[in-house]
């Protein structure tokens, strides 16, 4: 079974139209990339302070993979669609499934297809990091095999979208547009509420570009791995749900709603998980060891009155600089938001307080 799936996914037309359009893209990513880098670094030249805040993993990783991230959330739902449109298109899948394969099987076949799609889909992008070590750039390994895990896992969860979405839909068409709708209506979370406070602010980070976020800044949160694979796993047993024919839509719904309860059970579990690494080179998501050392002798709740709103890009800077740090080596914050302060949009910052775990500090930077 698993060999028919990636016979029948290499010899598919969408991949490798999907890898000829990847080439040029990536390619371009890193022409546009390096040459920006070497512009900031020939400045740099006179400026030491400037020189230290020069890194290729914001320079050069993360713009090259951001062309192969678009290639994947418009064109990639296609690939995976197709391992399981195909077959449903054509009526093959009536055959398919009275062969002596539980649907779990079949799903999980068509799953590590998807995995293989996205390793050769990967080339171009594999092959712009090593064009970068040989032109002379510095890769560190931690960033870049960080990285490359981020974007594994948010392929692997569009994929497994597709599934569940090809499993549902009576079309390939239909599969699409709904798969679509979960990756550019990330898109649109992210822009309409990202600086939202509120309920709107937490729903920004439901979107499936955030599961990028963590990766890009260098950072390894073992909660987010975890999450990803769970919403991974959940997708592709909503999909074996679906599958079968012959059984009543009330009982796949009942199905679904304990699989959807189940998996938000275990994401809310794993965001307990408190265990995180920086894995960059220059350490710029964690304080000194001696501070370290110093903050984990504290014994006390620290408490942190910050007197601006929670939307105002000040208050981004100080979190990115400052309090995502301490979260990380200091479980025992409190985060105060004074409430006479104004919002960058003319309304008034309500009095909250909000207390953070050094796990979903992670996640969120």
């Amino acid at each position: 079974m698993l060999a028919k799936e990636l016979r029948e996914m290499a010899c598919g037309r969408p991949l490798w139209i999907m890898l000829l359009i990847l080439c040029p893209l990536t390619g371009f990513s890193l022409f546009q990339a390096v040459s920006l880098y070497g512009e900031a670094s020939a400045t740099a030249l006179n400026s030491p302070a400037l020189a230290s805040a020069l890194s290729p993993l914001d320079g050069v990783l993360v713009p090259t993979f951001g062309g192969f991230y678009v290639g994947v959330t418009l064109l990639f739902p296609f690939v995976a669609i197709r391992v399981l449109g195909h077959e449903k298109e054509a009526g093959a899948l009536r055959l398919l499934i009275q062969l002596p394969y539980r649907t779990p099987t079949l799903i999980g076949a068509k799953l590590v297809a998807v995995f293989a799609a996205w390793l050769i889909a990967a080339v171009p992008a594999i092959s712009a990091l090593a064009i970068w070590e040989f032109m002379g750039g510095n890769l560190f390994v931690a960033e870049t095999l960080n990285l490359v895990l981020g974007h594994l896992l948010y392929g692997l969860l569009v994929g497994a979208i597709a599934l569940f979405a090809a499993a549902l839909a009576e079309s390939a068409a239909t599969a699409a547009i709904v798969t679509l709708g979960f990756t550019i209506g990330s898109w649109v979370i992210d822009f309409a509420a990202a600086s939202q406070p509120d309920l709107l602010g937490w729903s920004s980070r439901l979107s499936l570009t955030q599961t990028l976020h963590t990766f890009e800044l260098g950072l390894l949160s073992l909660s987010l791995v975890v999450g990803v694979l769970v919403a991974i796993l959940g997708f592709a047993a909503l999909a074996a749900i679906w599958l079968p024919m012959g059984v009543a839509v009330r009982t796949k719904l009942a199905r679904s709603l304990v699989c959807v309860s189940a998996t938000c059970i275990v994401l809310v579990a794993a965001t307990q998980v408190k265990w995180s690494a920086d894995a960059t080179e220059d350490r710029r998501n964690s304080f000194s060891l001696a501070d370290q050392q110093a903050l984990a002798q504290l014994s006390e709740q620290l408490t942190i009155t910050v007197h601006l709103a929670p939307e105002d890009p000040r208050y981004v800077d100080l979190r990115t600089s400052i309090l995502s740090k301490l979260e990380r080596v200091f479980s025992r914050i409190v985060i105060r938001f004074a409430g006479d302060q104004q919002s960058v949009v003319g309304r008034p910052a309500t009095s909250r307080m909000v207390k953070w775990s050094t796990a979903m500090a992670a996640d969120r930077p």
